[in-house]
């Protein structure tokens, strides 16, 4: 079987004998339903191929469909004019990015059904293009947005360039309300929604499938779509990597799977990871890999965030929907984007509870953010991480304390205000990293952390102070018997007692016992 890694057209997958989940009766269904749609999905989840799916469906490429859903559920096969607007492949640094390639967009267009000198403005001339593509061809005109918002994102952290690329998407997407006339159907996709004083202000007469539960699946793969249609992948995946059929389902699972796009949706799998897994027959971090989130990173630093509390943070219903671009919140923009995933739903209060949707998010995340909080001087968090690993586990606490303290070396002057929280969300990063290789059960309050770290040979109890000493925090553990759940287990107990200086913005000093 061939694996469509990074081909986002429907014609090449049907044609070039490619893996193709079926989403077509969903596809029927939305046709049929309404006219006008808004779909955000994170990056490398298909939307790409979704809108080619689409193109390919209103173009009357009936062929294309043979043996799917759509085959039977189509009965006309009309083929309509369709303007497909990607706006994913382009770099936007400038003004003049988003205008170019707007501008070389509608010249395609025009090309195809001719031009009015009249019109001056991107808006006109997209009034024009439609109007005319509907008049020319007899049928009503399809459009097609795939990344709608990458612009948008592209400028988080430049506002003036940001309000700039606002007021020309506002201006150019009108053309959708002003144009219904001549037009048929209507889809955007992205990865957020904003709202509010964005792109969508006036556009009122989308209607936004994102969290709508009879489309949770259109993109990614269901735990079922992956069991009946890579059966014969699982069993080869499993044994080139020494595992069980049932072992590997659940490796898969662990890696890949934990996607809910509303409270009511069944775990979904990534299926970006999900291809590259099976055609490399190894598991990783396959879709973290493909994008740096440097612009979450901007937003949690900016917005002062406790990165603990990512993990388990409710938040407004209202506010998950859809992204006020004034807002300060970084989370909305995290779960969007894919980082964090819903977990639980408290209908009374239309709030959600978000988490990271599974290890490879997770473990990723929390590897690609510490560089920007701690000092690495292999700049290479992963080498970090297995020396601490290698460290606990063979008992070289004072090494491994070392090497904490030189991820505070540096820590810049203009965080005094904000130590605490730098604080914090260091060792939480580290800590998490840590447990992926180790059991460590942890805590924060006030500005303490408590830890446990367990290895095969040890277990370290371990009390971090601010501002106190070392020995009062050793003390802290004999006195409040916090190692006494542990009395009867043979690992040898390594008690840690720790302060950290706001003078010197650093570990001072360490004890054990």
């Amino acid at each position: 079987m061939q694996y469509p890694i990074g081909i986002q057209d429907f014609k090449e997958i049907r044609t070039g004998g490619y893996v193709y989940v079926d989403k077509t009766d969903m596809i029927h269904d939305i046709v049929k339903r309404g006219k006008y749609y808004f779909l955000s999905r994170p990056r490398r989840f298909g939307k790409s191929l979704l809108i080619s799916t689409f193109e390919a469906y209103f173009s009357g490429q009936k062929e294309l469909f043979a043996g799917l859903a759509m085959e039977k559920l189509e009965t006309e096969w009309v083929k309509y004019p369709v303007l497909h607007l990607d706006l994913n492949a382009e770099k936007y640094y400038t003004a003049d990015d988003l205008e170019n390639k707007i501008d070389l967009f509608l010249k395609q267009c025009e090309a195809l059904y001719g031009k009015n000198p009249d019109e001056y403005s991107l808006a006109t001339r997209f009034e024009g293009v439609i109007r005319r593509a509907s008049e020319k061809t007899g049928r009503n005109t399809v459009i097609l947005v795939d990344e709608y918002d990458k612009p948008l994102l592209q400028t988080i952290g430049k506002p003036e360039l940001q309000d700039e690329y606002r007021d020309t998407l506002k201006a150019f997407y009108g053309a959708l309300k002003s144009m219904d006339r001549y037009i048929k159907f209507a889809l955007l996709t992205g990865v957020t929604k904003f709202g509010k004083i964005s792109v969508f202000s006036d556009l009122n007469n989308l209607m936004d499938i994102s969290m709508d539960y009879r489309y949770s699946n259109i993109c990614g793969i269901t735990e079922e779509e992956l069991y009946t249609n890579c059966a014969n992948e699982i069993k080869e995946l499993g044994k080139a990597n020494d595992l069980t059929e049932e072992e590997t389902k659940n490796k898969l699972k662990e890696m890949y799977d934990g996607y809910h796009f509303n409270e009511k949706c069944g775990d979904i799998y990534n299926p970006f990871s999900i291809l590259n897994t099976f055609a490399k027959k190894k598991f990783g971090s396959y879709w973290f890999e493909t994008g740096t989130p440097t612009y979450l990173v901007k937003l949690l630093k900016q917005n002062k965030s406790s990165l603990e509390e990512l993990d388990g943070i409710e938040i407004d219903g209202m506010m998950l929907e859809s992204i006020d671009m004034t807002s300060t919140n970084p989370i909305p923009v995290i779960y969007q984007s894919g980082y964090l995933t819903i977990k639980g739903y408290d209908s009374e209060f239309n709030t959600y509870v978000l988490g990271f949707p599974n290890k490879e998010v997770e473990q990723g995340f929390m590897g690609f953010i510490l560089p920007y909080y701690a000092t690495l001087k292999n700049d290479n968090s992963g080498f970090e991480i297995k020396s601490f690993v290698k460290d606990v586990r063979s008992g070289n606490i004072d090494a491994f304390m070392k090497r904490l303290t030189t991820f505070f070396a540096d820590t810049p002057y203009e965080l005094v205000r904000d130590l605490e929280l730098h604080y914090q969300n260091v060792m939480f990063i580290v800590f998490k990293l840590l447990g992926f290789y180790t059991q460590v059960e942890y805590h924060t309050s006030e500005g303490r952390i408590d830890m446990v770290i367990k290895t095969q040979d040890y277990i370290y109890v371990m009390e971090f102070k601010l501002d106190g000493t070392a020995e009062e925090a050793l003390q802290q553990i004999n006195s409040r018997n916090y190692a006494l759940p542990f009395a009867n287990d043979n690992r040898k107990i390594v008690k840690v007692g720790v302060n950290f200086s706001n003078v010197m913005r650093n570990i001072e000093r360490w004890v054990t016992e």
